[in-house]
């Protein structure tokens, strides 16, 4: 192992699973095989003794499952990199929650984890100072993960126990509460207008009047959007007056 490669550790209750992880990792020079575990307690052991820069874990499994195991690593001065790889994709959020490089559903192609550990070395070698709040949303769309940049979204409409994230002429829905939502969002670059809105703050392009101490949020796509009175003096306050 060099400077220049990961040591890698498969993860993974399933023997076919594993062979088939092995092969894929065994194709790219970018990563190098340190050996492989069948539990979380094992994965945390081996993590332990050294040289394991990434995880390519699987999140069912018996004992600690994935999400045990990233939460453990999470508490690390210098934690390993972890890549989910999963036949479910109902933990994306919790996942990402947790800071994981990726999310990649089995069974696994070789051009999908290419392309996730390009990310990788990418923001490892890179080292950017980190915007504040969520930079990306994994959303569920038809049979797939989508992954949509938190800058890519222009506003977001709440809709009962979804929020309908609005990028462009698409929207996705996504299963959180507004307020949570909002707390994960960058607050520079997103604001909160109305109990059921929150728009990106450059997709704003002038604030109306209506009378009657009603506000509107006038958008770059050219709809407007009520200013709640709860709003009101916050959603001012970007005009500097």
């Amino acid at each position: 192992m060099n400077a220049e490669t990961l040591g890698t550790l498969i993860v993974d209750d399933e023997p076919l699973a594993v062979e088939r992880l092995q092969r894929l990792v065994e194709r790219m020079n970018a990563l190098d095989l340190v050996g492989t575990a069948s539990d979380g307690e094992a994965a945390l052991a081996r993590v332990a003794s050294g040289g394991v820069d990434l995880l390519l874990l699987d999140i069912a499994m018996p004992g600690q499952d994935g999400i045990a195991v990233a939460r453990a690593l999470g508490k690390l001065a210098h934690p390993p990199a972890i890549i989910f790889c999963t036949a479910f994709d109902g933990f994306a959020v919790q996942a990402f929650d947790l800071g994981v490089a990726d999310y990649v559903l089995k069974p696994v192609a070789q051009d999908r984890l290419e392309q996730a550990v390009s990310r990788l070395m990418a923001a490892r070698q890179e080292r950017p100072l980190r915007p504040q709040g969520t930079q990306e949303f994994w959303v569920p769309h038809r049979s797939e993960l989508v992954r949509i940049a938190a800058q890519d979204i222009d506003r977001i409409e709440a809709e009962r126990d979804y929020m309908r994230l609005h990028v462009g002429e698409r929207s996705y829905l996504l299963h959180e509460t507004i307020g949570a939502l909002e707390e994960r969002l960058d607050k520079d670059a997103f604001l909160r207008i109305h109990r059921s809105h929150i728009v990106r703050r450059d997709f704003i392009t002038g604030l109306r009047h209506e009378g009657g101490g009603v506000w509107h949020a006038q958008l770059c796509n050219g709809e407007s959007l009520r200013i709640g009175r709860k709003y009101l003096a916050q959603t001012k306050d970007m005009t500097g007056r």
